[in-house]
């Protein structure tokens, strides 16, 4: 996929397939929380490792779409989609499925949105001037770091930081790849802790994803975010010394 690919040309039919995800992510919000929830990986548990022993390539490929359609249509779960491949797959093999599946997720709404609402934000922030065009400049001279930092910061949620990109006219190749690495710390410490699950299951409880505020875990994630933040501070102390 490309930056220059082909854009559906009528007015409303280049918004359907954000307008499909939205109608899909409330729908899901309100009817697919107590399905998609570690109550029912627990219930099913012994059925899920054992369809996993005999087939393996078809559990994982099934995973895979359904983490896909989770990220794409904003589904509640995602955490658990995350945990869930640790507990089927271990963490080295969990978090590549993680990773691949979040991407694609995550570049399917930002085709949809930049189909739609984001080709006409994107025509308006070229044509703006003053203080938006001194943003929007901003923005383009430091996208990479931006990006990076949009998937980096625990704080920013997922689907936020894969709507903003396409809304401002982000490269998408930049938007993938900075996706699919900046993602990566995220998923290991999610798959990380689904390896445990079993264990935490065993015992009556419940996964304690605070783990990822932990200090051995939180502090090279944020040392992450201040390499990536690093480029737009050089280059703003150099404008200053220059003006």
């Amino acid at each position: 996929m490309s930056d220059s690919m082909q854009m559906p040309k009528h007015g409303f039919a280049r918004h359907i397939p954000l307008l499909v995800i939205l109608i899909a992510a409330c729908v899901g919000f309100f009817t697919l929380r107590d399905y998609l929830s570690f109550e029912t990986l627990r219930d099913n548990r012994e059925a899920l490792l054992a369809f996993r022993d005999a087939n393996y390539l078809a559990l994982s490929a099934l995973f895979v779409g359904a983490y896909i359609l989770i990220v794409a249509f904003s589904l509640p779960g995602a955490a658990v989609a995350s945990m869930t491949g640790g507990f089927l797959f271990g963490l080295v093999v969990g978090t590549a499925l993680n990773v691949v599946s979040a991407t694609v997720g995550a570049s399917a709404i930002f085709l949809a949105a930049r189909w739609g609402l984001g080709a006409t934000l994107t025509a308006k922030l070229e044509t703006s001037e003053g203080t938006i065009k001194k943003l929007k400049e901003g923005l383009r001279e430091n996208e990479i770091s931006v990006l990076f930092l949009l998937r980096l910061v625990p704080a920013v949620p997922f689907f936020v930081a894969n709507l903003v990109p396409a809304l401002v006219g982000v490269k998408f190749r930049n938007y993938l790849v900075t996706t699919a690495l900046g993602i990566i710390p995220g998923a290991i410490v999610f798959t990380w802790i689904g390896v445990g699950l079993g264990g935490v299951f065993d015992r009556g409880e419940t996964p304690d994803v605070s783990l990822l505020w932990e200090p051995f875990v939180i502090g090279p994630i944020l040392g992450l975010c201040v390499l990536a933040a690093l480029p737009i501070l050089i280059k703003a102390l150099r404008g200053k010394k220059e003006a």
